[in-house]
């Protein structure tokens, strides 16, 4: 964290003495803000979780109230900085005062102390390179001069060394920084995971991170000491091993003491260190077996099956999997184990994922898209007459969010778990549906009638359009994709759905098709998928759970191809300097081209507003008298989209004449988007090993015509006979890439 000096001196009272504070200048930080967050997270961890604190930990705050302000700011600045030991000759904080005095008032108090042997590993890492080897060869250990820092430390805490090296050690130098685990408990409680420091807090006063401040209640994590500590051990576990993967032989050997967590949280983490521990234990398949055991998730069970089958052992592998075959823990589990079975003991030859996608049906879209799948997707459905909307995950969890925003963020029981927490409570411990059963059946009445519906979500959105929630992203364009899907939406599909997530928000709020198809009253979800695209085991979920509820969901995969219908508009623009923030546009040129004929040209000259500089006259002709009667970009703005609109922006060295375009927008409050290809680097890549790739250059030795060079109109119609040049090459190629898509097939 930065520090701030003061700039005189005023006085506020804090935790029962008078705190010295500097009159805050404009966009600083309090001096003392540090200090500030840190009275704040203890004040909120003492009045929230007062019964899930130890005595020692409940006595932390008074001892802590009890020290003398320098103390307590040094001990904070102790707590924000990275890891546990300091050297004392790094502690440098003006504004705390007396340094060495609060040292001494700090360990009186138990606040910090000296390391021991136990830190050896962070004490050799915060010693240089120069007194690692002293330390080294002062206990006789040989060090070659080409070692590196990484080396020396791992040679230094070496069992054999440690406690060698440690009695070589100037020790009294050091401090290290007491009741570390106490704090991290605390830190862990208010942010629900291990935290190192309050940087949070920093950004939040920043206005760097927004904060859930309408909250008028917060829930605590855990109501039973057990719960929270359960918790608390798998989340500093697994920060430990990410830490230092060289620890899980040592984390396996007290695998029997790993506690049995009791509340969804704890059951969480403990299945990601399960996981992570069981990975880096896979060369010695037993030991792996046993951590994965320990784990009830998916993907400890996945990595269970896969495990048992690399090792040769086809028959446990086999009862394993007809166990969750039999009883699976979840939908995906039972996805899981019935498509494995199927190909490792019935002979199939492929996933059922991989069947899924050749069984999909097919789209030709342009290759120019190629990298905006689901964007092309929307164009091609829109221009067969039908609505399109991209969908994800967003589109049901904001007809969630809004169906009850009371429920989850105006309730009495509609708690957050912390000022920085967004996700009620109620959907983080999958408490919503048990909370709110019957005025949640209310509700979802509504579904049965459209307008009342309607009318329910237009008020929801009037009150709190904007407001901060961790359910959902507010988004014009998904309000619109809900209010098409109200009036033809069947009421008992969308129910089902809905009431998922309800019963376990976490679990059924990923996975869900690309686009939102509406065709008159006619509903329907897919999912996008390009060449090399793999379908995921939950996207899969999804769509066989949307059509058990009653909805059409299904796959569509994308061709690329050359389309002879798709439009493209070549682009040049003319400008009073190179930066777009900077400069405006004088003049616009472009035409557009489908299957290769030019089918319309746009044309004008702009008033920029400012003086056309002479260096830029002199290149384009274009004067200030030119251009004073034309058109301001606004009053051509419209035009101009709807000339764009649907086809594909070409231009030489478009991010030039795309970001001024863009950026006129912009001014206008708008905003511009349409796919990009640029014809200098399209060149480049299709017929390299030319001596230049210049607008002109390439003209000349393509013999395209360029009669009036630095001219929109006459650039953007040589722009256009490169493009000619780009597309043939672009056909050679996809047709080639075709071909060899079908003999991978038939291999």
């Amino acid at each position: 964290m930065g520090m701030h000096r003061a700039h005189g001196q005023a006085t506020h009272r804090a935790g029962g003495f008078k705190q010295r504070r500097a009159p805050r200048a404009r966009g600083e930080l309090p001096t003392f803000y540090y200090h500030s967050h840190f009275v704040e997270m203890l004040d909120f961890v003492e009045r929230h979780y007062a019964g899930v604190l130890s005595d020692a930990q409940r006595e932390f705050r008074a001892l802590f109230s009890a020290l003398s302000f320098n103390a307590q700011c040094l001990y904070v600045r102790l707590v924000n900085r990275s890891g546990r030991v300091f050297a004392r000759t790094s502690l440098r904080y003006p504004e705390v005062g007396d340094i060495p005095a609060a040292l001494r008032e700090l360990r009186t108090a138990g606040f910090v102390c000296v390391p021991g042997e136990d830190l050896i590993c962070e004490i050799a890492q915060l010693l240089t390179r120069a007194e690692l080897v002293k330390a080294l060869r002062s206990v006789s250990i040989p060090v070659r001069s080409d070692c590196k820092k990484a080396e020396l430390v791992q040679m230094a805490i070496e069992p054999a060394h440690a406690q060698a090296i440690y009695k070589t050690l100037p020790i009294e130098n050091l401090v290290v920084q007491a009741r570390f685990d106490d704090v991290q408990f605390f830190l862990f409680l208010f942010f629900g995971q291990i935290q190192d420091g309050l940087s949070q807090f920093t950004m939040r006063d920043l206005g760097l991170v927004r904060t859930q401040c309408t909250a008028t209640t917060y829930e605590p994590r855990f109501s039973d000491r057990s719960d929270a500590e359960h918790a608390y051990f798998f989340a500093r576990t697994l920060a430990r091993l990410e830490r230092d993967p060289s620890i899980a032989e040592q984390l396996y050997a007290r695998l029997h003491t790993w506690p049995v967590p009791e509340v969804p949280v704890a059951a969480h983490l403990r299945d990601e260190l399960a996981l992570k521990l069981g990975r880096l234990l896979e060369h010695q398949p037993d030991a792996a077996l046993d951590v994965f055991g320990r784990g009830e998730s998916v993907q400890c069970t996945e990595r269970t099956i896969r495990l048992m089958l690399s090792a040769g052992r086809r028959e446990q592998a086999r009862a394993f999997l007809e166990r969750c075959m039999a009883a699976p823990s979840c939908d995906e589990e039972a996805l899981l184990a019935h498509d494995i079975y199927t190909r490792k003991f019935r002979s199939k030859r492929t996933s059922l994922a991989t069947d899924r996608l050749r069984a999909a049906a097919i789209i030709d879209i342009d290759d120019a898209y190629r990298g905006m799948p689901e964007r092309a997707a929307v164009q091609w459905y829109e221009r067969r007459g039908l609505r399109a909307f991209r969908a994800e995950n967003q589109f049901w969890r904001t007809l969630f969010g809004l169906l009850f925003w009371d429920l989850l963020f105006d309730s009495g029981a509609s708690g957050m778990n912390s000022p920085f927490e967004r996700l009620p409570a109620l959907l983080s411990e999958r408490r919503f549906l048990s909370v709110h059963h019957d005025r949640i059946v209310q509700r979802l009445a509504l579904l049965d009638h459209p307008n009342h519906l309607r009318q329910h979500l237009l008020k929801v959105c009037a009150r709190h359009f904007g407001r901060i929630n961790g359910v959902f992203r507010w988004s014009q364009r998904m309000l619109d994709a809900i209010h098409a899907f109200i009036p033809c939406a069947p009421a008992q599909p969308t129910r089902d759905i809905l009431l998922s997530f309800c019963r376990d928000y976490l679990a059924a709020k990923h996975g869900y098709p690309d686009l939102l198809l509406i065709d008159g009253t006619d509903v329907r979800f897919v999912e996008i998928k390009a060449d090399g695209d793999q379908l995921r085991r939950n996207q899969l979920l999804r769509l066989d759970q949307l059509r058990k509820a009653g909805f059409a969901a299904e796959i569509v995969r994308i061709r690329w191809v050359l389309d002879p219908d798709q439009a493209y508009v070549v682009v040049d623009v003319e400008t009073t300097g190179g930066k777009a923030g900077n400069h405006r546009v004088t003049e616009i040129g472009a035409v557009k081209l489908v299957n290769g004929c030019v089918v319309d040209r746009f044309h004008t000259l702009l008033n920029p507003e400012r003086a056309i500089p002479a260096g830029i006259t002199q290149l384009t002709g274009i004067t200030n008298a030119m251009v004073a009667d034309a058109p301001v970009f606004a009053q051509v703005a419209d035009d101009f989209r709807a000339f764009t609109q649907g086809a594909i922006f070409v231009a030489h060295n478009v991010e030039f004449d795309y970001g001024f375009i863009m950026r006129e927008f912009e001014r206008l409050g708008q905003r511009f988007r349409r796919p990009k290809l640029c014809t200098c680097a399209s060149m480049r890549k299709l017929y390299p090993g030319l001596e230049s790739y210049g607008l002109a250059a390439l003209c000349s030795r393509f013999n395209i015509a360029l009669e009036t060079h630095h001219r929109a109109l006459c650039d953007a119609e040589a722009a256009a006979g490169l493009l000619a040049l780009i597309n043939e090459k672009r056909a050679a190629q996809l047709e080639h890439e075709l071909q060899d898509r079908q003999a991978d097939l038939l291999g």
